[in-house]
């Protein structure tokens, strides 16, 4: 039972002890974002979430400036008002999370740059309650609660934290990280847009990745401050090249491309279908990057996808390529020897 409570009205002080009484008969745990300086109204919740100045406002202005000033502070609470257990938010000193029996635990947050702290608190709360649901380890409860808040903060107005944004902050692999769903990927362009920065756009198939490849790339991001490149899939790159490609899945293309210093961010796009459209023009629509860069001799008016980008006021570079290099030509090299 979470009980999210903003001081609006509708969790009076007798709502809120019926809710709890219930909870509490039924054995269900009861988990409290608390708004009411009088904890009283909170007597018998399994875990309450305080922030650092509901904590100091409950506990008689106590101090809450080190571990074992919250500490303190959360025990005076669970004593007088007979909670279980405390959960102090803390902004950039983690949580802490003090029992009734046993010993206190910390967790610390990760250094993060804040953008808006809207919803924080409901997120910390929504993950504690999921994880604790879930029947977690309070250890673990902690230390996820506490990367979702600083995933939630990073981001620009109210947001939320999805599940794949957690699987990859769990993850201790850059080339995974850079990997990400369309969702993501456009949540990561604004984040990246709203600190002024500059964000360009490329895609191809990348099958086996040369020195054409890697010295385009490296030029792409001389133009913009974070590249990302959309990589077709396995089936859109069998429709463009046939049944023998690609040499190399998706997996492992994405895994190569994401090692590379000049590349910030990998999003796979195409056609599932042959009757389907397998240019690029849906992802570049969604994702809206500043700046399309395409690599040939191509004109702007050849490339439908330069129509997109320009419809929302982006920019079109077209790229020279390196001569010599071409996965093809390394295929029929290979199949020659």
């Amino acid at each position: 039972l979470v009980l999210s409570d903003y001081g609006k009205g509708l969790l009076t002080p007798h709502l809120i002890k019926r809710l709890i009484a219930i909870a509490k008969k039924h054995k269900v745990p009861s988990l409290v974002d608390p708004k009411h300086k009088d904890f009283t109204v909170y007597k018998g919740a399994t875990f309450i979430t305080p922030n650092k100045k509901e904590l100091q406002e409950a506990a008689e202005n106590m101090s809450v400036s080190t571990d074992a000033d919250v500490e303190n502070a959360a025990k005076f609470l669970i004593k007088k008002y007979g909670i279980e257990n405390v959960i102090a938010t803390r902004s950039e000193d983690g949580m802490s999370f003090i029992p009734k029996r046993g010993e206190a635990l910390h967790s610390r947050t990760q250094t993060i740059a804040v953008y808006d702290v809207s919803g924080a608190g409901d997120t910390v709360v929504a993950v504690l309650a999921a994880s604790i649901g879930a029947k977690g380890g309070i250890d673990n409860v902690l230390s996820l609660a506490n990367k979702a808040g600083a995933i939630v903060v990073s981001k620009p107005g109210t947001a939320v934290v999805t599940q794949e944004e957690l699987k990859e902050n769990l993850s201790v692999s850059t080339q995974d990280k850079k990997l990400k769903p369309k969702e993501d990927a456009r949540e990561q362009i604004l984040k990246w847009q709203a600190e002024g920065l500059k964000v360009g756009f490329t895609n191809g198939c990348f099958d086996i990745l040369h020195h054409g490849h890697v010295t385009y790339l490296e030029d792409a991001k001389k133009k913009c401050d974070r590249l990302v490149v959309g990589l077709n899939h396995d089936q859109s790159v069998r429709i463009l090249k046939g049944p023998t490609r690609p040499v190399n899945d998706q997996e492992a293309r994405a895994s190569v491309l994401s090692a590379l210093s000049s590349v910030d961010a990998v999003v796979f796009f195409g056609a599932t279908k042959e009757s389907q459209d397998n240019t690029p023009c849906d992802i570049i629509d969604f994702l809206k990057p500043d700046i399309l860069m395409k690599g040939g001799d191509y004109t702007v008016d050849d490339l439908p996808e330069a129509k997109v980008v320009q419809s929302y006021g982006g920019q079109v570079e077209i790229m020279p390529l390196y001569e010599g290099y071409s996965t093809t030509n390394i295929i029929n090299k290979a199949a020659a020897e």
